[in-house]
């Protein structure tokens, strides 16, 4: 007879797993590994790349023959070893997999670093140059390039394209030297056309490029300077040297002339997401408009981070100019995630986090994060300044699922059984597909549930034999304890000799009700001296046949009518 819980096995396995193909009788695979390098004396580290979760165990030999306790490992991932000197060594690995033995052997050459040149720590570039770097030439070499996440494998040349740090290995051992690439961007200088300003006014001349140094006409070396001055022409002219790229040049005339006019876009500005700003440049005295967005007009409405500046004609004889910084603060519409059920014994970290600013959680807590480890609802508010933004989210744990059917047991022909599937949550299925709250059993056989929550799946099964019995109990499905003498009493009708006997009475609620181990000894109705609620009440009932001292367990339902 095949055990109860084998063939639990396979009735789940037939109703619920997924198909898999088994290695019994299959040939012998060789297992991939590869090494990260081949200089000596430094640590050369073994990965096995093909799948290792059906590994049972390896060994790793870095020599032929090994003489050394180093010179073998047994460690399935984070295999190393270090060759003293230069040569071809032999490594072998055996792989073990459900006691089927893998051998794959692979030859390794040790190399010497040969100390190359790259040339400068640094090197700069103008935007879409290349450089050639050059290594020794060596007919037997294989030249591995590294950048970046890269690996080229290539020539003793190899030309640079894109910004990075560069080396160079021989024969899979890299050299310690390398070089970092970086790109300058051509730069636009362009100081704006000429232009004629009120006297006194400011005007902020830029130049400024990447990877750049700078010299302007009138001595100074930053990238922007500040011309002001009243009734005067003069020239501006700034040499931009770009590293990488060579020198740029670029010069603008400005006469200021006429009465100064105070002139102000009003201060720099901070705006939540999703606001709008109108900047006013309206003077009565204004003849034109010139807004470094292309808008002639006195007015613009701006929805986006940046600096606006603004010139304008006055009386049609001179310009005044202002800029004002429109910035957007950090803080965006943030979401804490969706709704979540997790397990219980893990935990969540919720996070707001958008820097300095004031948070406040639905407990009054003040940190950018929040730890959830218990259910609930969780609900964050954050301020950065004026500007606020909400979230809220709801957090569900779960206990990890022990379901269970009972023990197996034995029926009389003609009873029945009803199998409650304790511990199973809400989502459960029976052998048969069903997710009955409760299984009837009317005939022999094997009764099976699957479980599962976010937590784990749980299986539970019990086998139900039918026999003729020699000793069969019956128990009324209803009585009616009112003091009639009639049907007062709820206990057993049998003819054998029962020995071991235990009669429980549980409420719907589970509720310990009732209980005797005395066959003679009935059920008044009574409940802690009180009379019961007229309702249905489960009874769970063991008891042994002295006679052939086979034990039997009976379950089943008594309604109490009054």
């Amino acid at each position: 007879m095949v055990p109860t819980k084998n063939l639990l096995i396979i009735i789940l396995t037939i109703l619920l797993a997924a198909p898999f193909t088994a290695r019994s009788g299959a040939p012998s695979l060789l297992t991939n590994f590869t090494y990260n390098t081949t200089c000596t004396g430094e640590e050369v580290e073994f990965t096995i790349t093909d799948p290792v979760n059906d590994i049972d165990s390896v060994k790793w030999y870095f020599v032929s023959p090994p003489l050394l306790p180093t010179d073998s490992s047994d460690l399935i991932t984070g295999a190393t070893h270090i060759y003293p000197a230069p040569g071809t060594y032999t490594v072998t690995l055996k792989v073990y997999r459900n006691g089927v033995e893998d051998i794959t052997t692979v030859p390794i050459t040790i190399v010497d670093r040969r100390g190359v040149d790259l040339g400068p720590v640094n090197l700069t570039l103008c935007e879409n140059a290349t450089h050639d770097l050059v290594v020794p030439y060596d007919a037997a070499a294989v030249y591995t390039w590294y950048f970046a996440e890269d690996t080229v494998v290539g020539t003793n040349v190899f030309t640079v394209t894109e910004p990075g740090t560069y080396y160079v290995a021989y024969n899979g051992c890299r050299e310690l030297d390398s070089i970092n690439i970086f790109h300058s961007l051509i730069p636009d200088i362009d100081l704006g056309p000429d232009r004629v300003l009120c006297n006194n006014e400011l005007l902020t001349l830029d130049a400024t490029a990447q990877n750049a140094t700078y010299l302007w006409s009138t001595g100074e070396t930053t990238p922007t300077i500040i011309a002001n001055s009243s009734n005067v022409t003069t020239t501006y002219s700034v040499s931009v040297d770009v590293a990488g790229c060579g020198t740029y040049t670029d010069q603008v005339t400005l006469t200021f002339q006429g009465t100064p006019y105070p002139f102000s876009l009003g201060a720099d500005t901070l705006l939540c997401a999703g606001e709008t700003v109108t900047l006013n440049a309206t003077r009565p005295e204004a003849t034109s408009y010139r807004w470094n967005t292309g808008s002639r007009n006195p007015q613009i409405t701006v929805n986006r981070g940046g600096a606006y500046s603004v010139f304008v004609t006055i009386n049609g004889f001179c310009d005044v100019v202002d800029t004002m910084e429109v910035r957007y603060s950090r803080l965006r519409p943030f979401s804490l995630g969706n709704d979540t059920t997790m397990c219980y014994g893990n935990f969540l970290v919720l996070t707001a986090d958008h820097g300095t600013g004031n948070y406040l959680w639905q407990d009054g807590s003040d940190q950018a994060t929040y730890h959830v480890d218990s259910s609930g609802y969780y609900y964050v508010t954050v301020q950065i300044g004026r500007c606020v933004e909400k979230d809220t989210i709801r957090v569900d744990f779960q206990d990890s699922l022990r379901v269970t059917l009972g023990e197996d047991t034995t029926l009389c022909i003609g009873e029945t059984l009803r199998l409650v599937p304790r511990g199973a949550g809400d989502n459960y299925k029976w052998q048969d597909s069903t997710s009955v709250a409760n299984f009837l059993v009317t005939q022999p056989g094997i009764y099976a549930i699957v479980a599962q929550n976010v937590c784990n799946r749980a299986t539970d099964s019990v086998t139900v034999y039918y026999q003729d019995c020699d000793c069969t109990v019956f128990l009324p499905n209803a009585f009616t304890p009112n003091g009639d003498g009639r049907n007062d009493y709820f206990r057993p009708v049998y003819r054998c000799q029962i020995g071991q006997y235990k009669l429980s009475i549980y409420n719907r609620w589970g509720e310990f009700i009732f209980h005797t181990t005395d066959p003679r000894v009935g059920w008044n109705g009574l409940y802690n001296g009180s009379p019961a609620a007229m309702n249905t009440y489960v009874w769970v009932l063991e008891y042994v046949d002295e006679l052939n001292l086979k034990k039997y367990n009976k379950t089943g339902t008594i309604t109490l009518i009054r």
